[in-house]
């Protein structure tokens, strides 16, 4: 019998460690055949992003039609989307071939602090992916730009999280690994229901890609047919793993495990 299959649009991260590549590794490790559609391309490393350039809408659109069309995605994510017109343009290429479940991960700011979205991009995203979404994945910098409110504190993620709900999603996982404090905590609003996954938090700079990875292991799981709630808490439960035994490459934020068991 073959894999599932899953499809990843995204940025491309010269370093390995987020992006296509760490979308790609983590589908892999979830024994499930990942394609992808690019639309950026970075020049970067563990230490930052030096430069980005958007590919153009015709071929991200054309990447889509290509896998749709042969490899049907059993679940579909969405990473780095640059700018409002790639944003419509992939939420157009979602509703045409019905790809579903679908994740997006509001990819905006790097784990160095290097903007990854032109500004126009997450108006588009709240009005036109959003509702689209199965999961929607954002951490607190991305939750206060698209719920336009202060998100520090696990109260106001359950609000952020409901107000995405609102939005159209089916479920927000608003992720807390930068609140204050020695837990990691993630809060995930599923409908009416909500639950808190808490860990301590572990003291690494290895964390590059670490919102990417967490998207693509909750694709891969949904791709193999796993129910929403116990797709986000085993790979939570991964990617605590594979933070922890992170291989320690580069002088910044280098890349988590991506064979971690």
């Amino acid at each position: 019998m073959p894999p599932p299959i899953a499809l990843t649009i995204a940025g491309s991260d010269s370093g390995g460690g987020a992006g296509i590549q760490a979308d790609l590794k983590t589908f892999q490790r979830f024994q499930v055949f990942g394609t992808s559609a690019i639309t950026a391309i970075t020049a970067q490393n563990t230490r930052g992003v030096a430069r980005w350039i958007a590919v153009p809408v015709e071929m991200i659109e054309e990447q889509i039609d290509a896998v749709a069309g042969d490899l049907r995605p059993g679940a579909t994510k969405t990473g780095m989307l640059p700018d409002a017109s790639i944003v419509r343009s992939v939420a157009d290429s979602v509703r045409r071939h019905a790809l579903a479940p679908l994740v997006v991960d509001p990819v905006m700011v790097s784990a160095s602090g290097d903007a990854l979205q032109a500004s126009d991009a997450a108006a588009a995203m709240r009005e036109m992916l959003i509702p689209l979404a199965t999961l929607v994945t954002p951490n607190l910098d991305e939750s206060e730009i698209l719920v336009g409110e202060t998100v520090r504190d696990v109260e106001a993620m359950e609000r952020a999280g409901r107000m995405l709900v609102a939005r159209g999603a089916t479920a927000a996982l608003v992720k807390g690994g930068h609140l204050v404090g020695d837990a990691a905590i993630d809060v995930l609003v599923h409908g009416e229901r909500v639950r808190t996954f808490t860990h301590p938090r572990i003291a690494t700079q290895h964390t590059h890609g670490t919102g990417c990875t967490l998207s693509a292991a909750i694709t891969a799981l949904l791709a193999r047919g796993t129910e929403l709630d116990a797709a986000v808490e085993q790979s939570i439960e991964w990617v605590h793993r594979a933070i922890r035994t992170a291989p320690g490459l580069g002088g910044g934020h280098g890349p988590l495990n991506h064979w971690s068991e």
